[in-house]
C-alpha cells in the first residue's frame, strides 16, 4: 500500500538556478525535483534577492502584502512565485533586506535571514498550506526548529509539523550577538538552551538548529561520523554526540538532467559512455581555449574549487612546483579564494605557460568544459561534507583523485591494479607527499589506456543521481514525524527550571 504523500517546505538561502555560492544551492535546486517526481507536494522557499532576473525566470507576484512579526513589531513583505520544473518556488520580497548585489556578508545578515524564515512561517499559514515537514538548511534557517519548540509550539496550525535540519558545512555557523534573540522574538526562551550551545554570550544559530530539530542530517554518511569527533566537529561534536540518535547521513546526488555530457549546451562535443572519442575532442578544444599544448597523450588534470586550505590548497602549494618540474601532465584551475593562492598559481602560469592554465574567477560554462575536457579531477580536501565536483567529474568521464574524507570517501574507491577494482585514486593522510603519490599513480595508470578506459567507464556508469537519495530523505521525513509525535525533546535536555 502506498503511503500518503508528504507536504514539504524546503527552505534555503540559495537555490539553483536563481542564486548560488556553493553546493547548498545545487541541492536545493535538485532534491525537490526528485521528491516531486515521487509524488510529494514539495515547495521551495528562498529570499527574493534583487539581482535575480524576474523576467528570465518567469517570476510573478503571489501575495501582495504579508505581515511579518519582527523585533517586537511588524514589518511587511510581498511573496513572489516561480517554478523549478513543476516545483513551486516562493521568494520573500523586501527591498530593505534583499536588494543587494550579493547573498551574504552584510552587517544585518541576522535580520535578513530571520525575516526570511518568519515570513515563510507566516505565509504558509495565510495560504492555509500546513507542511508536514519544514526542511531547514544550514545556519540561515536554523531558527525555525527553535521556533517550533517556542513561539509556535502551541499553534494548532503547526501541531503536526516536524523539522529536519540539514548541515551542509558545519564550519559556517551563524554567530551573532544577543540582539538576534530579540529580533527573532525568543529572548524570553533563552533558558531552554543548555550551556555550550551558544558560548561566550553569543548566539550560535547552527547550534540551535542542531539542538531543537526533530532530526538532523548531513550530506554524506562518513561526514555524519566525522563530525562526532573534535577534529571535524567545529566545537559541536559534544552536542552531536548527545543527539547521535537523531543524526543521519544521506549522500548528495547531482541533477542528471543538467549534468549530462550528451546534452550539455556548454561543451564543444556531446558524448556518452558509448562514444568516448568525442570526449577526446573536448580535451583538444579545452587545450586550445586555455592555451595549453595540444598534446593528446599527456594527461590533463583539472580543479574547480574555492582556493582555501579546507580544499587542500596548502598541500598543493607545497608540491605544485615540483610536480610541474618532474611530472608529465597539464594542469587547469578555475576558482577564487585566498590572495596567497592567487599569487602562487599566477606564478605557476607564468613559469609553465604551455602546461598550466589558471582562471581566477568563476565561470559556469568553463567549469563544464573542464569536467568534459580533463582526464583527471583533483580534490585533496582537508574535509568535505559531500563534494559535488567528484560526482560531476565521474559523470563526465574525468577520473577523480581525492583524499578519503566525508563524501569523497563515500563515492570514490581507490583503484587497485591487482584486482582491477576502484573508480579513482585516493589517499588517507592529510599530507602533501601522500597526495603527490596518488597523483603519480593516476598519471602512471593513464598510460595503460585499456585500464584507463575501464576507469572512465566505471565512473560514467555509476549512479549518483538524486533518485536513491530522495528515497532516503522520504524515510527521514517520516521518521521525523514519528519523533515529533512520540519522542519530543525532553525537559531535562532543555534545562528547564523547576
Amino acid at each position: 500500500m502506498n503511503e500518503t504523500p508528504l507536504k514539504i517546505l524546503f527552505l534555503a538561502s540559495e537555490v539553483v538556478p536563481f542564486a548560488k555560492t556553493g553546493g547548498l544551492a545545487d541541492v536545493a535546486g535538485a532534491l525537490p525535483k526528485a521528491l516531486k517526481e515521487m509524488g510529494h507536494d514539495i515547495r521551495v522557499a528562498m529570499p527574493g534577492y534583487g539581482f535575480i532576473n524576474r523576467e528570465k525566470f518567469g517570476i510573478r507576484d503571489f501575495l501582495a502584502e504579508l505581515t511579518v512579526p519582527m523585533n517586537g513589531r511588524t514589518e511587511t513583505a510581498s511573496i513572489l512565485e516561480t517554478n523549478i520544473g513543476t516545483v513551486p518556488v516562493y521568494m520573500v520580497n523586501s527591498a530593505k533586506y534583499y536588494d543587494r548585489e550579493g547573498i551574504y556578508m552584510y552587517h544585518d545578515d541576522a535580520d535578513r535571514f530571520v525575516f526570511f524564515c518568519r515570513a515563510m512561517m507566516e505565509m504558509v499559514k495565510k495560504i492555509d498550506w500546513a507542511p508536514d515537514i519544514l526542511h531547514c538548511n544550514d545556519w540561515h534557517t536554523a531558527i525555525i526548529p527553535n521556533w517550533l519548540n517556542t513561539i509556535y509550539k502551541d499553534d494548532p496550525f503547526y501541531k503536526q509539523t516536524a523539522s529536519v535540519y540539514s548541515i551542509h558545512n558545519l564550519a559556517y555557523q551563524g554567530v551573532f550577538g544577543q540582539r538576534v534573540l530579540e529580533i527573532a522574538g525568543i529572548d524570553k526562551y533563552q533558558f531552554m538552551v543548555p550551556p555550550g550551545v551558544s558560548p561566550d554570550n553569543h548566539i550560535n544559530m547552527m547550534g540551535r538548529g542542531i539542538f531543537f530539530a526533530d532530526l538532523v542530517n548531513t550530506v554524506s554518511e562518513t561526514y555524519a561520523e566525522e563530525i562526532l569527533t573534535p577534529e571535524y566537529g567545529q566545537g559541536f561534536d559534544w552536542l552531536l554526540r548527545e543527539r547521535r540518535d537523531r543524526l543521519y547521513g544521506i549522500l548528495n546526488g547531482i541533477d542528471y538532467e543538467i549534468q549530462n555530457p550528451a546534452t550539455d549546451p556548454h561543451i564543444d562535443h556531446h558524448y556518452d559512455l558509448h562514444n568516448l572519442e568525442a570526449k577526446a575532442e573536448n580535451k583538444t578544444a579545452l587545450q586550445r581555449e586555455a592555451g595549453l599544448g595540444l598534446e593528446k597523450h599527456t594527461p590533463l588534470i583539472g580543479m574547480i574549487s574555492r582556493l582555501s586550505d579546507q580544499k587542500g590548497f596548502d598541500l598543493i602549494g607545497q608540491v605544485i612546483e615540483g610536480m610541474m618540474e618532474n611530472l608529465d601532465f597539464q594542469f587547469i584551475l578555475l576558482g577564487t579564494g585566498e590572495e596567497y593562492y592567487h599569487n602562487l598559481f599566477s606564478s605557476i602560469k607564468t613559469r609553465f605557460p604551455d602546461r598550466s592554465a589558471v582562471y581566477l574567477t568563476f565561470n559556469a560554462p568553463l567549469a563544464q568544459k573542464i569536467y568534459a575536457g580533463t582526464d583527471m579531477f583533483l580534490m585533496p580536501s582537508r574535509f568535505e561534507p559531500c563534494g559535488l565536483g567528484q560526482l560531476i567529474a565521474m559523470r563526465y568521464g574525468s577520473v577523480p583523485i581525492v583524499r578519503e574524507t566525508g563524501g569523497l570517501k563515500d563515492t570514490v574507491c581507490n583503484y587497485n591494479p591487482v584486482t582491477d577494482n576502484g573508480n579513482g585514486f585516493t589517499f588517507k593522510k592529510y599530507d602533501a607527499m601522500a597526495m603527490y603519490t596518488a597523483i603519480v599513480r593516476a598519471i602512471e595508470t593513464y598510460h595503460y589506456q585499456d585500464r584507463w578506459r575501464t576507469l572512465v567507464h566505471r565512473g560514467m556508469a555509476g549512479d549518483f543521481s538524486w533518485h536513491n537519495s530522495a528515497q532516503k530523505y522520504v524515510g527521514l521525513y517520516r521518521r521525523a514525524l514519528n519523533v515529533r509525535a512520540y519522542h519530543p525533546i525532553p525537559n531535562e535536555y532543555m534545562n528547564v527550571p523547576s
